[in-house]
């Protein structure tokens, strides 16, 4: 490499830790030789780092990185692996494909934090294949951050097969800077003995547009799940959360909860849809949408805030 080249490749370094920072990580683990973690800025690998137990591939393609991490049977990776995506400019495209596989008896925590900070014509698309073996366990913490402008499409897909005794944890949080576009599917097919709870939280503004998708299939006996979304709209913001779990074996048990909250302008819309074709399974659902506690705005803005961020704090609450 050239002197320029790596002043230039310095520089994104640096660019994304700052980036990675705003989205609430701790760059102090990027750097740490005994923690797996991986960094990737556009189509471009930045660092990568692998522990024990956990294998790691990556290959970089025209407009992003194909994945391939697999976590060793027997595995109980002690410390979370990192993940840091994002772009830095303004405008762009980052599609990341993902193949996960948590082999039988391992277990694994996923950290993973996108960060756009300056988009204002980017799309970010996701594509993720993930494998829980029998009896193993995986927990999969995303936060993104997306700066002030809205001017993104954040497209996530993925299916997960949960495996026999498999447990799958996930917690999907937007809060920070404009949603833009958000069109997040999420399909799951859980096994016998299986657990799987998915927690989304995106707080929409401005002209925001949200669309969240999930779905469990509980195929094997007492295989057991959990749908929890939290929307929050202000402005002109439009949600449309489809929460779907069926029934198919003896003993298995789901439930979706879903809550909007709303003002101004914006509107919700959501649809839990259950399906049960086996008489021993019991699948139940809730939802509900309404606006701010009136009572609590008014207690803030008497201790000295305004509306806007009397509002603001609330909804955040609800979201933490």
């Amino acid at each position: 490499m050239t002197v320029k080249t790596l002043k230039v490749l310095s520089e994104e370094v640096e660019d994304m830790g700052l980036a990675y920072a705003a989205a609430g990580g701790n760059t102090a683990v990027l750097h740490d030789h005994g923690v797996s973690s991986l960094v990737i800025s556009g189509s471009k690998v930045l660092s990568a780092n692998q522990t024990e137990g956990v294998e790691l591939e990556k290959e970089e393609t025209e407009t992003g990185v194909n994945i391939k991490m697999t976590i060793k049977k027997g595995y109980r990776i002690p410390d979370p692996v990192h993940l840091c995506f994002g772009l830095i400019p303004e405008d762009g495209v980052q599609e990341i494909n993902m193949d996960f596989i948590a082999e039988e008896g391992s277990a694994v925590e996923l950290v993973a934090h996108c960060t756009f900070p300056n988009a204002v014509k980017i799309v970010h698309k996701m594509d993720a294949k993930m494998l829980i073996g029998k009896n193993a366990s995986l927990k999969y913490t995303e936060t993104h951050f997306h700066g002030p402008h809205g001017g993104i499409r954040v497209l996530p897909k993925a299916h997960i097969k949960i495996e026999e005794g498999g447990r799958y944890f996930s917690n999907f949080t937007l809060i920070e800077g404009r949603v833009g576009l958000l069109d997040f599917d999420y399909d799951v097919d859980a096994g016998k003995d299986s657990i799987c709870e998915m927690v989304t939280k995106v707080y929409g503004k401005a002209d925001d547009l949200i669309k969240v998708k999930e779905k469990i299939s509980l195929n094997g006996e007492n295989a057991r799940s959990v749908i929890k979304s939290r929307l929050a709209l202000t402005e002109n913001a439009v949600s449309e959360f489809i929460g779907i779990t069926e029934g198919h074996a003896p003993h298995a048990r789901g439930h979706v909860d879903c809550m909007e909250v709303i003002q101004d302008n914006a509107k919700a819309e959501a649809i839990p849809i259950v399906r049960v074709d086996n008489p021993l399974a019991k699948v139940t659902h809730e939802a509900a949408i309404g606006c701010v506690d009136k009572k609590e705005v008014e207690t803030l803005m008497a201790r000295g805030l305004d509306e806007d961020a009397a509002v603001d704090v609330i909804v955040k609450g609800m979201l933490a």
